[in-house]
């Protein structure tokens, strides 16, 4: 059996996969450098880092630096590579339209849809979790009436203009970065014993109660999976580029400050943790920012971190919405979702995708009226923890392939991943060896085996629509070929 047809269906690009269909609505470029600069922060600094990093130190000690640090590195470079791809080519598809172009339309359209997916039931997580402070705050306010109350605000806000999240985005990780780098500030203070009251800790958390690893290096694998997770969102900015008045320079710079930010913000709030706190103190397993906080005297610390928790996880809300409904609108762009999905207002918003994620949102706040918010929490993340993963592979494996194709075409690229080959390779060989560690853990095994289950799915799907966008094509071509040779041939009997 001749199976050419099938590989060259699976790896050569077809034409719908190269490019936006030419009568597909555009977006309106509205988001200026400001915005861009915070709209990555935005998408990243969440309830990963003021509620899970807690978890994190409870589960693997003051080793907990080293998930963080270890996983923030393959971030940046994972970023990097992003870097390279989206400023030589900005787009609001960003990776799944870069893996369409260098792969075929089934990668881009697998990846995209899982990406989409997975920011999709994070806005349903957002909004529980939202719901369930506001309650913790009003307890007259039910968690599910503020679950959808959240939702309600913030559709609203991504229905009105690209500009309006754009500016809400800003404010929102303007209050989170305040906060944390007060927070550090802080936290310095009182590690070098200049804070009141506060004798320096010196190394007793860090060495002391059974040292740096206290449950063993073996109890970094589950929390690895959630230290990845938390850093999710920095490809938002590209994803935003589509709508930024100049795309490429936007990128270059917020791509070039918010990883370094980023980075600072987890490692320098987790070294405060594990200094000033015993890695085993309930507190911090709730809220680590307030048990520094009250650690440290400062009053009404738990009621400050839990409103800066409301705004982060809004924050993450919205940035959720904005970015599910930009990756629909991408994948209805090149045919790979429903034709509905492009449609857009006069104010470039698109604004069936936009409800069609807040969906989700809507139908996980009426679910907590049945469900408990740790129940939903479970339920919901259970599927999604490892897509992160399978983005950053899929970022990799499309950025060694797109600077190939760039060396043997001689184009000049703005941006260039640092030690290429060798340094890109070595981080998918690192992301593979990731995923091989938590397919043997038996915590990390479940959430591994339901993504990978998804992923089948939407690769599937993929590639049957691929084949058959391949087979009408060549259907189209092969009835224009014998038109052509009808037409030749009628002319010669005219001549004769």
């Amino acid at each position: 059996m001749d199976i050419s047809p099938i590989n060259k269906t699976l790896t050569e690009p077809t034409p719908e996969s190269t490019m936006t269909h030419p009568d597909a609505p555009l977006l309106r470029a509205s988001i200026n450098s400001r915005q861009m600069s915070m709209i990555a922060i935005g998408g990243v600094i969440g309830a990963g880092l003021f509620v899970g990093s807690g978890s994190v130190v409870n589960t693997a000690g003051p080793a907990a630096l080293v998930a963080y640090t270890g996983c923030g590195l393959v971030v940046v470079l994972i970023m990097r590579m992003l870097a390279e791809l989206s400023v030589a080519s900005p787009t609001t598809g960003s990776f799944a339209a870069y893996a369409s172009r260098e792969f075929g339309s089934w990668a881009g359209q697998t990846i995209g849809w899982l990406y989409a997916y997975s920011w999709s039931i994070t806005v349903g997580i957002e909004a529980v979790i939202g719901g369930g402070l506001v309650h913790e705050l009003w307890p007259q306010v039910p968690a599910w009436l503020a679950a959808l109350v959240c939702m309600a605000l913030l559709t609203g806000c991504n229905l009105l203009t690209v500009r309006a999240y754009g500016e809400v985005e800003f404010w929102f990780s303007t209050i989170k970065v305040g906060a944390i780098c007060l927070f550090l500030v802080l936290g310095v203070v009182a590690i070098a014993g200049w804070f009141p009251g506060v004798p320096a800790p010196g190394t007793s958390n860090l060495l002391g109660d059974g040292g740096f690893a206290p449950h063993g290096w073996a109890a970094l694998l589950p929390a690895l999976l959630v230290v990845m997770f938390s850093y999710n969102g920095t490809e938002v900015v590209t994803i935003a580029a589509g709508e930024a008045v100049r795309p490429a320079e936007a990128v270059r710079k917020a791509m070039r400050s918010t990883v370094l930010r980023i980075l600072t913000f987890y490692i320098g709030s987790v070294a405060v943790f594990v200094t000033l706190m015993p890695s085993d103190d309930a507190s911090i397993t709730r809220s680590p920012y307030a048990a520094v906080l009250e650690k440290l005297g400062i009053p009404g610390g738990a009621l400050i971190m839990q409103y800066l928790v409301l705004v982060a996880v809004l924050s993450c809300l919205n940035s959720g919405i904005y970015t599910s409904s930009r990756m629909l609108f991408a994948l209805s762009s090149n045919g790979e979702a429903p034709a509905a999905l492009t449609r857009t207002s006069r104010r470039g918003v698109p604004v069936r995708a936009i409800l069609a994620v807040s969906v989700v949102g809507f139908v996980t706040g009426v679910a907590n009226y049945f469900l408990s918010t740790s129940s939903l929490f479970v339920l919901l993340t259970g599927t999604t923890g490892s897509i992160v993963v399978l983005v950053y592979l899929c970022i990799a494996a499309t950025q060694i392939r797109s600077r190939s194709r760039a060396r043997r075409e001689g184009v000049a690229l703005p941006v260039r991943m640092w030690g290429f080959p060798y340094i890109s390779w070595a981080v998918i060989v690192l992301l593979l060896g990731f995923t091989a560690m938590l397919a043997v853990n038996a915590e990390t095994r479940p959430p591994l085996v339901l993504t990978l289950i998804a992923a089948s799915v939407a690769m599937a799907c993929a590639v049957v629509r691929q084949r058959r966008t391949s087979s009408r094509t060549d259907a189209a071509r092969t009835a224009t070929s014998q038109l052509k040779l009808a037409e030749n041939d009628a002319v010669g009997d005219r001549r004769n």
